[in-house]
């Protein structure tokens, strides 16, 4: 049921995206989870090293396209020996159904996990019809 409310690109490192980077710094996919409920559903993005301000999110024709770019951090006075996590930018892309209501999106950025809410559509949601009677 999901797949039908919200179509993720396959995981890959970003090499080939539609928009080129001007940075010079590697791009890769975040790493998701989506969650449903009956009212919403709820995209969980990794992008470590992102602040909220490095964050953009577009919505056009359906496509929601997250972004985020690193800033290189360190801790002040160190140099690094050996290092594991790379350093760049973040860029995925969702296809949205028509069951979400885009005007009511909204996202939360914190400690490199960006949280974001797509609140279904009224008729979208399911309830239960009460019968009067005539």
């Amino acid at each position: 049921m999901m797949e039908k409310e919200l179509r993720p690109a396959q995981k890959r490192e970003a090499t080939s995206t539609s928009a080129e980077g001007t940075r010079g710094v590697p791009y890769f996919s975040p790493a998701v989870d989506i969650y449903e409920t009956e009212t919403e559903l709820t995209l969980v993005a990794d992008m470590p090293g992102v602040k909220s301000s490095g964050v953009e999110i577009d919505l056009k024709d359906n496509v929601l396209t997250l972004q985020g770019h690193s800033d290189q951090t360190r801790p002040e006075g160190m140099t690094p020996v050996y290092r594991e996590y790379k350093e760049g930018g973040y860029y995925r892309q969702f296809i949205l159904s028509e069951i979400v209501d885009q005007e009511k999106i909204s996202a939360e950025m914190s400690a490199g996990v960006l949280r974001i809410s797509l609140p279904k559509v009224s008729k979208a949601k399911p309830r239960k019809i009460q019968v009067r009677s005539a």
